[in-house]
């Protein structure tokens, strides 16, 4: 799932939250699907630049355009979710220094 999926994914769940009420485990296991989708959309860009650049590098692809923009992809893509995270991490630190 990309970044622009996942943020898609987010507003349909506030939306479907203002609609009805859901439980907090609830929400926690569509955090926990929504952040596993995400990383695993990561890993899959880089093993896909991984393995074009293999094929690229042993002759059986000829295509280098492609090979580079699937590089490309997988960097964006991982650099986004580092952004993310220390976005979450910055947020975490902020409730943590709140006071009750």
């Amino acid at each position: 799932m990309d970044p622009i999926a996942l943020q898609a994914g987010q507003v349909n769940l506030q939306t479907s939250q203002m609609q009805k009420k859901i439980s907090p485990n609830e929400a926690q296991s569509a955090f926990a699907t929504s952040l596993k989708n995400a990383i695993h959309s990561v890993n899959d860009a880089q093993v896909q630049s991984n393995l074009k650049t293999e094929q690229l590098a042993k002759g059986e692809i000829d295509n280098l355009h492609d090979v580079m923009i699937t590089a490309k992809k997988a960097s964006i893509t991982l650099q986004t979710a580092v952004e993310v995270q220390g976005k979450a991490v910055d947020a975490y630190k902020e409730i943590m220094r709140m006071q009750v």
